[in-house]
């Protein structure tokens, strides 16, 4: 991606996009120190783009002057922003499916007793995609079950997606991987045509909570115990020492025998971790 080296706000100030090699080891240093990402130099231009509409909406000079910014002391709420701009947000409904095929077809059926109440962790939830996806999936369950009950947690460390997780509305285009029958039972259409727009029904956001979560904290403050956790897409960004302290304090939450699933393009298989591979990108804590 190629920007220009300058461009205009509306209100006539001219930023500098281009960011200093120097202002980049900086931003670098405090994202993989409070984030865990990693943050080599090839990821420079990403950062500059995200951080240009903080420059903007600052009517600040350049990207090197929110470099002073935002390490200013007295500007802790600016903290909030950056995270909201700098994190890759990527997810669908029903995405990595033969995932939800497992939970479907072996992991519900040998946990789904009644009286039972069934607990999913997304963690790294994004927009919330992935925890309705589990919602209707479970939804489904309980109504073949009398007495399942389930509740789900979402968490991201972005307060921008979790406050569209919340409301649970999404274009019509980001609904079509959910299966027909559930877009009618689980899905609202807006009442106005020209915006297109679907929200989940209202039972089923009951059945999911969203809260801020940083992986890099020491203690996630999570005190329930999880019968699934979904951990996909996020190992990516953090290098190996990481994603064994992060899977290790995710481990605490999960119940023994309880199922992790990581993303397809993710392994654990050189990692000292206390889970046992079932299938590609599917985990087990032991019992």
């Amino acid at each position: 991606m190629t920007l220009p080296n300058k461009v205009e706000t509306q209100e006539g100030v001219v930023a500098s996009v281009a960011l200093s090699p120097a202002s980049f080891a900086r931003f670098a240093r405090f994202i993989t120190m409070e984030l865990g990402i990693k943050m080599p130099e090839s990821k420079m231009t990403m950062v500059q783009s995200r951080l240009l509409r903080r420059v903007r909406d600052l009517r600040l000079k350049s990207v090197d002057h929110y470099g002073d910014y935002f390490f200013d002391a007295s500007h802790t709420e600016e903290r909030e922003h950056f995270i909201n701009a700098i994190t890759t947000n990527k997810t669908d409904f029903f995405r990595e499916p033969e995932h939800f095929d497992y939970l479907c077809g072996v992991v519900l059926p040998a946990a789904s007793h009644p009286g039972r109440r069934f607990k999913a962790w997304s963690a790294g939830c994004s927009s919330g995609e992935e925890p309705y996806t589990l919602a209707m999936l479970l939804a489904e369950c309980a109504s073949r079950r009398p007495g399942f009950d389930f509740a789900i947690l979402g968490t991201d460390v972005s307060s921008k997606v979790l406050t569209h997780a919340r409301n649970g509305v999404y274009q019509e285009s980001q609904i079509l991987p959910v299966p027909p029958e559930l877009r009618r039972k689980y899905l609202l259409r807006s009442r106005n045509d020209a915006e297109r727009l679907a929200r989940v029904v209202p039972e089923l956001r009951k059945k999911v909570s969203f809260h801020p979560l940083n992986f890099m904290d020491d203690d996630y403050g999570i005190r329930d115990t999880f019968d699934v956790v979904f951990f996909r897409n996020v190992m990516i960004y953090f290098d190996r020492g990481t994603q064994e302290a992060v899977i290790h304090k995710i481990c605490r939450n999960l119940a023994p025998g309880g199922y992790l699933f990581a993303g397809h393009s993710e392994s654990l298989a050189s990692l000292d971790v206390p889970l046992r591979p079932i299938k590609t990108s599917i985990y087990r804590k032991p019992l």
